[in-house]
């Protein structure tokens, strides 16, 4: 995809999305909802896709159980209603669904990026299941959040396309730590501290080592970081045999002053990944992206 066909933020599509049930289907929602999670498992979605889908489905399918008069064995189709899910989601918004407390209260108001993926959300499971209702989808005027599916198109981008005069390297892994930052919901900074030892992608399923424990890797975040791994041996390769194993590395040689330090011998500084970041994305999208756009709603 080049730079002239990407289409905007706002105006992605999940395509890869199909209608495989019908309102003829007799089963309840909650079931629905079940094969609709599994049928994102055998497409081998991205977790954080997986992830947030579950937790908001699930969501609304609480919010309409807990309204007096809802038979538990909830129809899709009843539950897709337009009423229920505008009730739904105007609760979601006054904070009313929340589970756990956040730095501005319990009671605080959702964040818009959230109602947004929780519409992205409806609509996605609407077409999964044949309901004919669908909701507006208010457009990202930011860029500062986005829905999983839109993160994976943008990683996908930054993983295949390089622009003219860039250093492959350093592409290579920012399209890794951009991976990452979305699979795992950290920060660059959080991130940036990483070493090869925190990755077991021999592990089955792969995963990465965090400090609150294991998470599993998805297939194209795992194929982005061996592209990174087998650039940084390129790198290292001059250390003979005395390599820290820092996971980011300098992809060049610094200031005159770090001359005679070889890049693989040194920790990628937090500065310099968010500056390759940048030039990254203006390069292949010509718009800003920041790194903290990828990690999926909350």
């Amino acid at each position: 995809m080049n730079r002239t066909t990407y289409p905007s933020i706002a105006s992605m599509r999940h395509d890869r999305h199909k209608p495989l049930r019908t309102l003829a289907d007799v089963t309840t929602a909650s079931d629905d909802i079940s094969a609709f999670l599994e049928h994102l498992r055998e497409e081998d979605y991205a977790l954080a896709t997986q992830r947030v889908r579950r937790r908001f489905l699930t969501e609304y399918l609480e919010h309409a159980l807990s309204t007096d008069g809802t038979p538990t064995a909830l129809s899709s189709a009843a539950l897709m209603e337009l009423p229920r899910a505008e009730a739904w989601l105007a609760d979601a918004k006054a904070g009313r669904t929340r589970r756990r407390n956040t730095l501005r209260g319990p009671d605080a108001p959702s964040a818009g990026a959230s109602d947004r993926v929780r519409i992205i959300t409806y609509n996605i499971f609407a077409e999964f299941v044949g309901t004919p209702w669908r909701l507006e989808v208010p457009p990202n005027t930011t860029g500062e959040h986005l829905d999983p599916d839109e993160a994976q198109r943008l990683l996908h981008t930054l993983a295949v396309q390089r622009p003219t005069g860039a250093n492959a390297a350093t592409s290579i892994r920012t399209a890794a730590l951009a991976a990452l930052v979305a699979a795992t919901g950290r920060t660059i900074s959080e991130l940036a501290a990483l070493d090869v030892a925190d990755l077991q992608l021999d592990h089955r399923p792969p995963r990465i080592l965090l400090d609150d424990g294991p998470l599993p890797l998805d297939t194209e975040t795992l194929r982005t970081i061996r592209r990174w791994l087998r650039q940084r041996a390129g790198i290292t390769s001059s250390l003979e045999g005395t390599d820290p194993g820092y996971l980011w590395v300098p992809t060049k040689t610094g200031r005159p002053i770090d001359d005679q330090v070889p890049p693989g011998a040194r920790r990628a500084a937090v500065r310099t990944l968010h500056d390759a970041h940048r030039r990254l994305v203006l390069g292949i999208l010509g718009t800003p992206i920041r790194p903290g756009a990828l990690r999926h709603a909350r």
